[in-house]
């Protein structure tokens, strides 16, 4: 993806989030140069992958295989092997019309995601089989707004403003907008996009990125490159 391309993104993703009142932190709005003078504040953001995410899977469709993402509160991995601490993280997400995000399961991460706005987003979800493939033959069952829904494999759920589904680790899904663009919230267990996304097909998680121009903000695939 070129930057001017994600940096546009950036600015549609941000006036579509905030037409739902949701108004996005202050360190969202941090410039490159705001963030190297903040640098002991990016420390614990950068080590939490916190902040903006434009992905399309390294397969230069966006329109059509892609995802807007920000990664709003994160804790840390290290402390699920404890049981305590701020186990939990959440995103903002945009999900446009008919765009995709491909077929993937989380082999820790359990979420809950919800329709926050839009369009009708549609999952199609499959079981893990025993070696954590796709189960194309059993049923899958997930709750959906605490209320268990029982599908088929392959089957096609689809949520309304307001409705969620909670997807535990193994299920695997993917997800588009119907009708319109979607606002996504999720909520789930400590985020690592880095090594905790296993996608059906081989795809990568995050973008390759042409330097055509500046950013505006910095994504946090960018953090490395920018602050080692």
């Amino acid at each position: 993806m070129k930057r001017s391309q994600i940096n546009e993104i950036i600015k549609e993703g941000d006036e579509f989030i905030r037409s739902f009142g949701y108004v996005m932190p202050p360190f969202a709005y941090w410039t490159p140069d705001q963030m190297h003078e903040r640098a002991k504040d990016m420390e614990r953001l950068a080590a939490s992958g916190m902040g903006w995410d434009i992905t399309d899977y390294g397969q230069g469709k966006f329109d059509d295989l892609g995802l807007f993402l920000f990664t709003v509160r994160n804790g840390d991995a290290a402390d699920l092997d404890k049981g305590t601490g701020m186990l939990y993280a959440e995103k903002i997400m945009i999900s446009r019309k008919d765009q995709i995000s491909p077929m993937h399961r989380h082999n820790i991460k359990a979420e809950d995601i919800i329709n926050r706005g839009g369009g009708t987003l549609t999952l199609e979800l499959f079981a893990p089989a025993e070696d954590g493939t796709i189960d194309e033959k059993s049923d899958v069952t997930v709750p959906v707004d605490g209320v268990l829904k029982t599908l088929p494999a392959g089957g096609i759920l689809q949520l309304d403003p307001g409705e969620s589904v909670t997807l535990m680790p193994g299920v695997w899904h993917a997800f588009w907008g119907e009708g319109a663009d979607v606002l996504i919230g999720e909520v789930s267990t400590v985020n690592d996009d880095k090594t905790d996304n296993v996608f059906r097909d081989p795809i990568g998680r995050f973008s390759t990125i042409e330097e055509d121009v500046d950013p505006i903000y910095l994504l946090v695939s960018d953090y490395d490159k920018f602050f080692g």
